[in-house]
This record gives structure tokens, sequence and C-alpha cells, in this order.
């Protein structure tokens, strides 16, 4: 599986002839700077994580145009209908829906969710991480914008994820050390790939504060340079 990260919390997955992108937030994003058109090409499925509007990002745009599916929570998948999405696949927390060669389950995450409409905050829903699992590839785990919290141990129990996209920036997520200490503390990763810093002023500049908390753990920390894919 190749995964490419764009900055912030976007995410692509390719892997048997599946393109997949989580929380794609390019428009907008500082952090990003990159070829929107490339980052979309071929995408099948768009899965979102909670309706904050860094997460939903471009999902409308590229949805319309290349005819990609958006699974997402319930409330994320109505609201959606009314800008005109039609290809949708609503679920929620514990749900697990089959994608045409591989699954998507919903998990917990402690954070909020809604859409910012001007200035009047909007519910979506409850936050979640979102679980890929496909026949011969390795399990991954996009954790959301999330803090840490003790059922972490229970997703590694049920999901065992592999590979795991963890929010440091801290503010709105975990900082470093809790993120550290959640990857150390509740899974067995093999990989670990920070997000959520880098594109906000507000927010951790870089991942080096992540990286030092996690040296000496077992679980490979891999930071990919923008827009470049990297073998998981």
């Amino acid at each position: 599986m190749q995964v490419t990260w764009y900055g912030h919390s976007a995410f692509r997955l390719d892997f048997a002839g599946k393109a997949v992108l989580i929380d794609p937030f390019f428009t907008g994003n500082p952090g990003f700077g990159g070829d929107k058109e490339a980052a979309a090409k071929g995408v099948t499925h768009i899965l979102l994580t909670h309706g904050h509007d860094d997460h939903v990002g471009d999902s409308f745009e590229i949805a319309k145009k290349t005819g990609a599916k958006i699974v997402a929570n319930f409330e994320i998948c109505m609201w959606l209908t009314t800008k005109g999405i039609e290809k949708i696949d609503p679920m929620n927390m514990g749900g697990t829906v089959e994608q045409d060669g591989f699954s998507v389950s919903m998990v917990r995450a402690h954070h909020s969710s809604s859409h910012n409409n001007n200035g009047i905050a909007v519910y979506l829903g409850n936050p979640g991480g979102i679980i890929v699992k496909a026949k011969g590839e390795p399990t991954i785990y996009h954790m959301g914008d999330t803090d840490i919290f003790s059922d972490m141990a229970l997703i590694n129990e049920i999901h065992a994820p592999a590979v795991a996209f963890v929010p440091m920036g801290d503010r709105f997520t975990m900082g470093p050390k809790l993120a550290a200490m959640a990857v150390k503390k509740f899974f067995k990763l093999k990989s670990a790939i920070p997000c959520h810093y880098g594109s906000f002023p507000i927010i951790e500049p870089n991942a080096d504060k992540f990286v030092a908390e996690m040296k000496g753990a077992s679980t490979k920390v891999i930071v990919p340079e923008k827009g470049k894919p990297v073998e998981v």
C-alpha cells in the first residue's frame, strides 16, 4: 500500500486498484501547496472522520468531479445531500461498511464535529476515527482529531491496526507527548505517521517533538514529505 500525506490530516491510500482520500483538506490549507488535481486523480472513495471544515475540505468538488463515493457519519452524509452529493454511504460508531474490496469501520474519537456556517456552528454528528482493512494490506487507523483515551486499547484489540495516522499538533488534538503516550501505551503498531501539524501557526510547526517522544519505541515513526508516496 502507498500512503501519501498532503499536510494537516489529509491522506491518500493507493492499493489494489483503489484510490482513497481521507479528510481531503486542500483549498485553504497552508500546509498543502501541492497539485489538487493530481491528489484527486482517479479517486474512488472519500472518507471523512468528522465535519470540521479542515477535514471535509474539498470533498464536494472532488466527489462531483470524480464520482467518488463519500463515506462518513450519518449527519455528515445527510448534510452532503443538501449540497447535491448523491453517492454517499452513511455509518456511525462501531459500524463497518464494505466498499468493493475493502472495509471501513468507524471508531470513537474525543473531539467535536460541526460546520462553520457564517460563524454559526452546525452540528454534524460525533467525531470518529476510521479503520481501513483490505486483504493482503496493512490495517490503517486514521485517528481523526482526538485526545488520548483508554478505549484506544479496545480499538487495538478489536482492529489490530498496523499503521496509524496520529494527530499531535496540540491545542485541538493531542500534543506530541500525549500522542506518543497513546501510541506506546495502547497500540502495537508497525508504523506511526504524525499529522495535524504545520498547517496553522497556533499548532505545532513540525513533528520533531513527537519523534523525540517516540525515541526507543518499537513502533517506527514515518514523517513523509508532503505529496510523496511512502510504502507501508
